[in-house]
């Protein structure tokens, strides 16, 4: 993989024909880092965010991860052996759970239904270290993207499945996923709020409390408050929980840990009014400015100064003959962009590089290693990105200026 001072530089040597991705590992760390710091218990890393990015994080001192399958297990038992796994797959094939009990040592599993629980210990021969946790459902008003339906118990039966779990598990824990890219801190309080009610009326003990993902990073439309604010608000709540005192305090990032770490470059093809055609789209690496209609910060690749140009919004089109192929944006890009110009979109570290696919055979693309500055950030210094007639700049090097990472200036 080539090295290149930017986006810019990497343009200039290759001209590439395909999508670049252009990794940041230095902004990984850092992000790694501040939760390494700031957060008052275990950081495990979701590995599904960017599996490409597990032995960065592990450097920078996060060496617990959550696995979501026999792959995620094998590709952590192969780059990092001797960490810590924990397999939060709700609903596990029989051989995995056999798999990571006996071949690679997990002993934490997660479940959501007493069919889970036979499962797990039967394939693990009715084992007694086994750390259980129960994923139980709770509110997600507070996500941009929901993760509620599909998994996690409430109620009652949440209360039976919890005693009937502490009488098999060594050490019992509740986890729940309150949404991805949460934009209020409350979103923890109202969630650990439930988990309190469901603790006092199954009259357990748990040993772990996990709040799961959902903490946010930085996009043009969606500026969080400060992460410390989300920190926070889970210490004031976990200091309030009917738990012992020996209880472990979990979480599991994915999207803060890594979206900075990689932003890609695509070429106009075409220019129809104010659409433009990419070679990239939401079959590759732009899946979530389709479907969930991300706006990412966006900033063309020219030798050009800022504001040289006046801007306008676009929307996209990816390469694939579908016509779901689409990105609504806006994008905020100048007024005579044109076929054969490069983009680059920020912040897509997180998800981009996992959920792409060979539709239309449009799934080459290249990695480049780059050492300036994401477009946007809530730990380090930002470069200026204009959208839909704002400037959002994002300076969180609190710790040289007294801000705390999050706050926009």
């Amino acid at each position: 993989m080539h090295e290149f001072i930017s986006a810019y530089s990497m343009v200039c040597a290759t001209r590439p024909e395909y999508p670049v991705y252009c990794l940041r590992p230095q902004a990984v760390t850092l992000a790694s880092r501040w939760f390494q710091d700031n957060f008052p218990g275990r950081v495990l890393y979701a590995v599904k965010t960017n599996p490409f990015f597990v032995e960065t994080v592990a450097a920078a001192g996060v060496q617990h991860f959550d696995v979501a399958s026999l792959a995620e297990i094998e590709l952590i038992s192969s780059k990092l052996p001797g960490a810590r796994m924990s397999f939060m797959h709700p609903v596990k094939s029989r051989t995995a759970i056999r798999r990571a009990y006996f071949d690679h040592g997990i002993r934490d599993f997660s479940l959501d239904c007493p069919a889970e629980l036979d499962k797990i210990l039967e394939e693990t021969g009715h084992a007694r270290d086994l750390n259980l946790l129960v994923r139980v459902a709770v509110s997600n008003r507070h996500s941009c993207l929901q993760l509620a339906g599909k998994f996690g118990i409430s109620g009652g039966p949440a209360a039976d499945l919890l005693l009937r779990t502490r009488q098999v598990a060594r050490r019992l824990g509740i986890c729940f996923h309150a949404g991805s890219q949460l934009m209020q801190p409350d979103a923890y309080a109202e969630a650990l709020d439930q988990v309190a009610i469901l603790i006092r009326r199954s009259g357990v003990i748990i040993d772990i409390l996990d709040v799961g993902g959902g903490f946010p990073s930085v996009y043009p439309d969606l500026l969080p408050p400060p992460l410390a604010d989300y920190v926070a608000r889970i210490s004031a709540c976990f200091e309030t929980m009917p738990v012992s005192e020996t209880c472990e305090l979990w979480c599991e990032p994915g999207r803060a840990l890594v979206a900075e770490g990689a932003s890609l470059v695509v070429r106009v093809e075409m220019r129809k009014d104010q659409t433009l055609y990419l070679n990239d789209g939401t079959y590759g690496g732009l899946f979530d400015a389709g479907q969930p209609r991300f706006v990412y910060p966006v900033e063309r690749v020219r030798n050009v100064k800022r504001g040289e140009s006046p801007l306008q919004e676009f929307s996209f089109y990816g390469p694939t003959c579908d016509s779901m192929d689409y990105m609504p944006g806006p994008f905020l890009l100048p007024v005579d962009i044109d076929e054969g110009d490069y983009i680059e979109i920020g912040n897509l570290g997180a998800y981009s590089m996992q959920l792409r696919t060979e539709f239309n055979g449009f799934s080459n693309y290249l990695l480049a290693s780059v050492s300036d500055q994401p477009l946007l950030s809530l730990y380090g210094e930002s470069r200026a990105v204009e959208v839909a007639g704002m400037t959002a700049i994002i300076d969180s090097s609190a710790k040289d200026n007294g801000q705390t990472p999050g706050e926009t200036q």
